[in-house]
């Protein structure tokens, strides 16, 4: 019950990079959302979206597949204390 996570959603290439932050704030959002809808504390989760800054495939947007785009698109999370 102590822990603290900060949850970092990314896009892929797809979209301006001003779209693309704001959906990944979105999805971060989203996730932080749900975790409170279950009975997490708000307080213990921090939404960060990145946008496609740090692609998990690092692959040449018009020659991406569709299967690395959607690894692309995704939420992770960083224990920041407990």
């Amino acid at each position: 019950p102590n822990v603290k996570i900060d949850l970092f959603s990314h896009t892929d290439c797809r979209g301006t990079d001003e779209f693309n932050m704001n959906l990944s704030q979105a999805r971060a959002q989203s996730a932080v959302d749900y975790l409170v809808s279950v009975g997490i504390e708000v307080d213990r989760m921090t939404a960060v979206g990145l946008g496609e800054t740090q692609p998990a495939i690092n692959c040449y947007c018009e020659t991406c597949t569709e299967a690395e785009h959607q690894e692309n698109r995704r939420t992770s999370f960083k224990i920041v204390d407990f």
